[in-house]
């Protein structure tokens, strides 16, 4: 199930883990990735709050937590290669995962159609 956030965030569930990731709308809208900055794992984080920043030529963007809850993992490949956000965001590109304090924070999310919905309008 892939769900997005009206700040151009993706989150595919996998059990209770969610794996998180920036659109592709929103690679294209920053630019060439040159710095990746993820949080640590163990930190936990209110639905909202800023977990992450990416940087690119044009501007520096927080990316926030589409739902309350622990990170579990960091994809350490970005922070190498910061252009795999570019290139793959939905796929190799992702940026972390967590684990849901709260699964029906998912519901306020949008669905693919709502999504495509917000960023043609």
């Amino acid at each position: 199930m892939l769900k997005f956030t009206k700040d151009h965030e993706w989150l595919r569930l996998d059990g209770d883990v969610a794996v998180v990731g920036i659109t592709d709308h929103a690679q294209e809208q920053l630019g060439d990735l040159v710095f990746v900055d993820l949080p640590g794992v163990g930190v936990s984080f209110d639905q909202g709050a800023t977990a992450a920043v990416v940087e690119s030529v044009k501007a520096a963007s927080d990316i926030y937590a589409p739902v309350a809850g622990e990170v579990t993992e960091v994809n350490e490949a970005v922070t190498a290669e910061p252009g795999l956000v570019n290139s793959d965001p939905a796929g190799q590109g992702w940026l972390f995962k967590m684990k849901l304090a709260d699964p029906a924070q998912l519901d306020a999310l949008l669905d693919e159609a709502g999504y495509q919905a917000l960023i043609a309008g």
